[in-house]
């Protein structure tokens, strides 16, 4: 039967796609969104325009979800639609979409439309894409307008000059409109805006426009104010952007708002790099310091994660720096700001009421003892670092041992295991696993700088009574540990004083300390000879193979299974086939299905 010359199965994906849309059940909903693409494929390029497009468009009247999977499935359908020729066809569905109360709609919307833009045609962009922004920009419900602000850059480059003085009046009133949400939107795209405009009228065109909404009455649109200050920072001259930028940069680091202020916090290093060394040295610090001192904890957390950055950019040797090599010949001009103003802001918030804040100052301290050089390092961080070590918060412990190398390296081993190792000691037997952890993951790096005779005094010990700690991740990582340990140090140093440790267990320890051999075995059989492997390793696993415990002989198992497959690759398959396959196949009879499935894939690798 045919309808209108069409045969009924042709209309089958609209016809269900309707009903599933009319359904109750939003998640039905969501996946036949969701299909449109296949839908589109099968209905061809002509029925999709035609039919499917125009539907959709229609039924823009559903819950958020569904319209947010709408938006971002229609940025993909240009080539469904056919091409680049018949993609502002579109631009209808995202319209609507783009009015949407629902903020994640609209963006969605908006980058979609983005992407449709840049596939049609200069002609098809004038025709159909600036009539939509141009509707957009002065509708009268604010949520288009909203939308407008984020395609005038996409517009921007490829139309003629006329149509571009229309764009960029439409731009300015809407950095001018009277509700603030349009304003902030405004102040969001200025940016990219002055990214596509002609250089020349960024001076007489932009920055009249940034002034204003970098005064804003509302702190939602000021505190975007630093975003574009470093994007005009950029594009502007060094000169016009310090005159430009830096009295918005010092407006706001004093802004009533603190949001306002914690927004220049997050871009000090990034505004640093724009404006040059000369004025971050006679500008930034000051505003810096009063950040760092700001009643808020919020402000003063973001200023302390740039503490390290903009003491690398004050000495000239950070990314954005003019200068290179360490602190020590960077030059009293570099460090005289540093160690005069930004190093007691530092003391006082390694001890700062908010634990936020200190954990943010231990994340960056140790990125000053490059900057400062050794003496300084010694004088003045040191004691903050073993301050930070000592702090109730485990977050702030966490953050210092976890960069603990950057110190080591420049104030040398002597003063290392006299001031540092005692802490690392202390923090090595913390209450809280997740310490104890972060002193494991330390331990290779900190091996390397220390040599074997002054670790076997100070750590040795430690590494090996991690492996019988009460919680299993800190037993597996100290197992992992070892193997780089011996790769420090060589298998010499494992013999004598790693695998006494190993192999002491016997029949009155206690299961986890078993297991935990059987497992150091098989973890460290690589990186050792094979004589060691047959004369040490593999007793242990023989005689844990006849275990009581299930588990422990199935692990036994796996472990014999790894020291076959050394022993083999060390050339002695003799002592694979008289001591370890006996061991297998008697463990393959085993009472346990689990030990015999281990045993039966042991002896099956062995054989193959």
């Amino acid at each position: 039967m045919a309808v209108d010359g069409v045969d009924e199965s042709e209309l089958y994906p609209i016809a269900i796609l309707i009903d599933e849309l009319k359904n109750e059940d939003i998640q039905l909903r969501l996946n036949s969104i969701r299909r449109l693409s296949t839908i589109a494929v099968a209905l061809g390029a002509d029925r999709t325009r035609c039919e499917l497009v125009p539907f959709l468009n229609d039924s823009i009247d559903d819950e958020d979800e569904v319209l947010l999977a709408m938006a971002e499935e229609l940025g993909k359908f240009v080539p469904h639609v056919g091409g680049a020729q018949h993609a502002s066809c579109l631009i209808p569905p995202l319209e609507t979409l783009c009015a949407i109360e629902e903020a994640s709609v609209r963006e969605r919307a908006v980058a979609s439309l983005n992407s449709v833009a840049g596939a049609l045609s200069a002609e098809h962009l004038l025709a159909h894409f600036v009539p939509l922004v141009k509707r957009l920009a002065t509708a009268d419900w604010f949520t288009s307008r909203i939308s407008a602000c984020a395609l005038f850059s996409v517009a921007y480059p490829r139309v003629p000059n006329g149509t571009r003085a229309e764009l960029r009046s439409s731009f300015k009133a809407l950095c001018r409109d009277d509700t603030p949400m349009v304003r902030r939107a405004a102040s969001s795209a200025l940016g990219g805006f002055a990214a596509v405009l002609e250089k020349e009228l960024i001076k007489p065109e932009l920055l009249p426009l940034f002034v204003t909404l970098s005064s804003d009455e509302q702190d939602s649109v000021r505190l975007l104010a630093i975003e574009n200050c470093v994007a005009l920072g950029k594009l502007l001259s060094r000169e016009e952007a310090q005159s430009a930028v830096l009295p918005a940069t010092r407006s706001a680091a004093s802004d009533k708002s603190w949001r306002v202020r914690y927004c220049v916090a997050e871009q000090l290093v990034v505004l640093a790099d724009a404006l040059g060394q000369q004025v971050a040295h006679s500008e930034l610090v000051p505003a810096f310091v009063k950040l760092l001192r700001d009643h808020e904890p919020e402000v003063r957390t973001a200023a302390a994660f740039q503490v390290t950055g903009v003491c690398e950019r004050l000495t000239g040797i950070g990314e954005g720096g003019s200068g290179g090599g360490s602190a020590d010949g960077a030059g009293a001009a570099g460090l005289v700001p540093v160690l005069q103003q930004v190093m007691p802001c530092v003391t006082d918030l390694c001890a700062d009421s908010s634990q936020h804040v200190r954990a943010a100052m231990a994340s960056v301290i140790m990125g000053l003892a490059p900057v400062l050089g050794k003496a300084h390092t010694i004088e003045q961080l040191l004691p903050l670092v073993l301050q930070l070590l000592r702090d109730e918060y485990p977050e702030v412990r966490l953050n210092v041992i976890s960069r603990l190398h950057a110190v080591n390296t420049v104030i040398g081993v002597e003063l290392l295991s006299q001031s540092l190792l005692p802490a690392v000691v202390q923090l090595a037997e913390d209450r809280q696993w997740r310490v104890r952890l972060a002193i494991i993951d330390y331990i290779p790096l900190l091996a390397q700088q220390l040599g074997v005779k002054l670790f076997d005094a100070e750590l040795a010990t430690l590494c090996t009574s991690w492996l019988t700690d009460c919680v299993n991740t800190i037993r597996q990582v100290a197992i992992s540990n070892l193997k780089k340990l011996i790769a420090v140090f060589g298998a010499e140093w494992a013999q004598r004083r790693l695998l006494p440790v190993v192999t002491s267990v016997g029949p009155s320890s206690t299961f986890h300390q078993r297991m935990t051999a059987l497992l150091t075995a098989n973890m460290i059989a690589d990186v050792l000879p094979t004589d060691t492997v047959s004369g040490t390793l593999l007793p242990l696993a023989l005689d844990l193979a006849k275990d009581a415990v299930a588990n422990v002989r199935f692990n036994a198992a796996k472990t014999l299974g790894t020291l076959a497959a050394t022993l083999a690759a060390g050339g002695q398959a003799a002592a694979v086939a008289s001591r370890i396959k006996p061991a297998l196949t008697a463990l393959s009879t085993d009472a346990d299905t689990d030990v015999q499935f281990y045993a039966v894939q042991a002896l099956e690798t062995i054989n193959q």
